[in-house]
């Protein structure tokens, strides 16, 4: 469908004229060529409307966001600091008055979504939304009328929090800026698709300017730390939409039931999409509030972590080896267990499981476990490592020499394994291979007290007793330099 050139009206289709009936008759009256009695047809643009008082909805919200703003200053500690422009108001008094945070917003507290947009940060940062709503809101009234106008603001900026939620929801957020980009978006969509009684060269440079606007602050917003540039972009984005539709299908300022039900369809649009950012963030953030509860305690942090991902096999076997370590033996082989279970192939959670029998005394599991890795990998390391340790638990200590170099000759750093084969040469009498094995860990892993005291029976039983008791002494100047009794 053509428009006019002359004020950018609809012409109907089928039609080859280039300008509508109103500028033809308009222009044959202001040449004299038309009758004088002759009326001229009011064509008026679909959605101008007449103004219903002398105060308006611009007037309303620009009123809230003020008193908002007073009663916060009045609120605070020190009133006079908002004197200057830049002084923020602290976290704790916005989050009482309503910021958008994840945490609260997502735990349920979803009144957030509308009080936030009649907060402000600072002085400053009032000063430049309301210069802006005054504007744009009083343009934005006369072309939709009072109550879609509204419906506009509340609904775009909702979509605004929104987007901040699921952007970043970790970050507080307050302002009308996601719903003053809410009425750009409205606005520009509205004069790119709608028809108006306006020249079309002054629809052109509003629109120009609207596009300014908003492509200047989304760029400015995007160069300053602190602005929370997802909550224009989603403000923006919905105003876009939802002038798209009003234009395209209740244009018409006598059909408020039809423009009703438009309005209506975007703002369960935009609930679905807060439906949507729930089940995407909520868990996420009530995880959180639920993680500062813990007190630290890892266990109960990787519980919350598993019910949200009950079947990852990271998260049980971070959760077994807290256990190991907790010496929760019966817990630990539970977690490990489970992931074999998701796993099968996982040897790092089938060497636990081994190590886990061993500190039950179930030797021969722990054996069954480590002879299953190397059926997989006859070099393994920690499987040959694990069963040394096995055959020494069941005294067969020749034995358990004999894995325990094929694991050390392997080439892999594994903490303990020299000072396990020196038990082993001890609990033979070979003191001086015990030694030896005592000083390699020494030599390649951190001073140990047990270490230094197992080198010190060794020196015992050798005869050696100053080196014994220069071994002891340095096991005690280790215990008191970790702590220990």
């Amino acid at each position: 469908m053509a428009n006019c050139i002359r004020c950018g009206r609809q012409i109907p289709p089928f039609t080859f004229k280039k300008i509508c009936q109103w500028c033809v008759q308009h222009e044959a009256a202001q040449r004299g060529e038309d009758d004088s009695d002759a009326k001229q047809p009011v064509m008026a643009a679909p959605w101008v409307r007449r103004r219903e008082s002398t105060i308006t909805m611009t007037h309303v919200i620009f009123g809230a966001n003020i008193a908002v703003f007073l009663a916060m200053v009045f609120a605070s500690s020190d009133p006079a600091a908002f004197l200057n422009p830049m002084h923020q108001f602290s976290a704790p008094l916005s989050f009482h008055f309503g910021a958008n945070y994840g945490p609260d917003t997502l735990a349920g507290q979803w009144w957030r979504l509308l009080t936030y947009m009649f907060l402000h940060g600072s002085l400053l940062h009032i000063g430049f939304n309301m210069w802006c709503l005054w504007d744009l809101g009083a343009l934005c009234e006369s072309l939709y009328g009072r109550w879609t106008y509204a419906a506009v603001y509340v609904i775009t900026g909702v979509a605004g929090g929104l987007a901040s939620l699921a952007w970043n929801p970790g970050v507080w957020s307050v302002g009308a800026s996601g719903a003053i980009f809410g009425l750009a978006g409205a606005l520009i969509a509205s004069f790119y698709l709608g028809e108006f009684s306006l020249p079309s060269v002054a629809i052109k440079g509003t629109l120009r300017s609207l596009l300014f606007f908003a492509g200047f602050n989304l760029l400015f917003g995007s160069m300053l730390p602190g602005i929370d540039n997802s909550c224009h972009i989603g403000g923006l984005v919905s105003g876009l939409a939802l002038g798209a539709v009003v234009a395209k299908l209740a244009p018409q300022s006598d059909a408020p039931l039809r423009r009703a039900s438009v309005v209506g369809v975007v703002a369960l649009a935009v609930l679905a999409a807060g439906f949507g950012v729930r089940q995407w963030r909520g868990g996420q953030m009530r995880l959180s509030q639920e993680f500062e509860q813990t007190n630290g305690d890892m266990v109960s942090k990787l519980k919350l972590i598993l019910r949200q991902q009950p079947n990852s096999p990271a998260l049980h076997f971070s959760l077994g080896q807290v256990y190991f370590s907790r010496q929760q033996f019966p817990e630990a082989e539970a977690e490990f267990r489970r992931v074999l279970e998701l796993q099968p192939q996982n040897v790092q959670a089938r060497f636990y499981l081994g190590l886990t029998y061993l500190s039950q005394k179930r030797t021969d599991d722990a054996k069954a476990a480590f002879t299953e890795m190397l059926s997989g990998n006859p070099n393994d390391a920690q499987a040959h490592y694990g069963l040394g340790l096995a055959l020494a638990q069941q005294q067969d200590h020749q034995a358990a020499i004999e894995e325990l170099k094929k694991a050390a000759g392997s080439g892999t750093q594994i903490p303990g394994i020299y000072y396990e084969m020196g038990n082993s040469y001890a609990k033979l009498k070979m003191y001086d291979d015990a030694i030896a094995s005592y000083l390699k860990e020494k030599e390649n892993f951190a001073d140990d007290p047990d270490v230094e005291n197992a080198l010190a029976d060794a020196y015992q039983a050798k005869g050696m007793a100053g080196q014994a008791q220069q071994a002891r002494s340095r096991a005690e100047q280790l215990r008191n330099a970790q702590g220990g009794p």
